[in-house]
């Protein structure tokens, strides 16, 4: 009763409800927020992970600005019916890199995280041309101007540049070469040796078929490239944290 007595006076009283009720919010913040000022960092390092190349982040923005992230999602949950679906669950380092990520679980299509090396280029190419071609209960949109859609390769330099001015590593080497790599990536017979030791697993062939370099190009490469920077089979989590 002596409680319920108290717990009266406080709820009858404004002030004092508000300033107990800012001293219960500073401690839960306390407790959140300090333990995170004596961590190095906050997302484990995983080797393998690295920037988008060129060509990639090109197809990254295309992939952003057609609204795909609106059906798809790219952040597989550590449950067991999503990672028997789509494969290990998603780490933080996978994102550390997206400006701005692709996290969510609004899945009208399948989360893509782990798409790349799945289908074949001709597939994606198919589907992004006429989704019911291949998939025939799809009411995803048809994409097929991306293959009329040329992608200039002067543009890449700037595209970095504003990555780099955000953390993304890019190196001035990388800034450098950006227009060169962004051709290369996709002529099996050029010199595209420097460009995959800059990119490490970067996949290099015409992607759409066609001569040009175009926004097909781009976003294939993209897709095949999501989830295949970490090698699983090697991976073991850090047990400290």
């Amino acid at each position: 009763m002596s409680f319920l007595k108290h717990h009266k006076k406080i709820e009858t009283r404004a002030t004092l409800l508000l300033v107990l009720s800012l001293v219960v919010v500073s401690i839960g913040g306390i407790v959140e927020i300090a333990p995170l000022f004596y961590l190095e960092n906050t997302i484990e390092k995983v080797k393998g992970m690295r920037p988008y190349s060129p060509l990639e982040l090109a197809g990254r923005n295309i992939y952003i600005r057609e609204g795909c992230y609106t059906c798809h999602s790219q952040m597989i949950r550590p449950l067991r019916d999503e990672v028997e679906r789509y494969g290990h669950y998603s780490l933080a380092v996978e994102s550390v890199y997206d400006h701005p990520f692709q996290w969510g679980s609004k899945r009208t299509g399948p989360d893509l995280a782990r798409v790349g090396g799945r289908y074949s280029d001709e597939w994606h190419v198919d589907h992004l041309i006429n989704p019911r071609a291949v998939v025939p209960e799809s009411i995803m949109p048809n994409y097929a101007f991306l293959m009329d859609t040329k992608i200039k390769p002067e543009t890449a330099r700037p595209l970095l540049l504003a990555n780099a001015r955000v953390g993304v590593p890019y190196s001035a080497d990388m800034l450098e070469h950006a227009a060169a790599d962004l051709k290369v990536q996709v002529d099996i017979d050029g010199d595209w040796e420097e460009m995959v030791a800059r990119y490490p697993k970067a996949q290099v062939r015409n992607f759409d078929g066609q001569p040009q370099i175009t926004e097909m190009d781009a976003l294939v490469a993209y897709l095949q490239m999501l989830g295949t920077l970490v090698d699983f089979s090697t991976f073991k989590p850090d047990a400290s944290r």
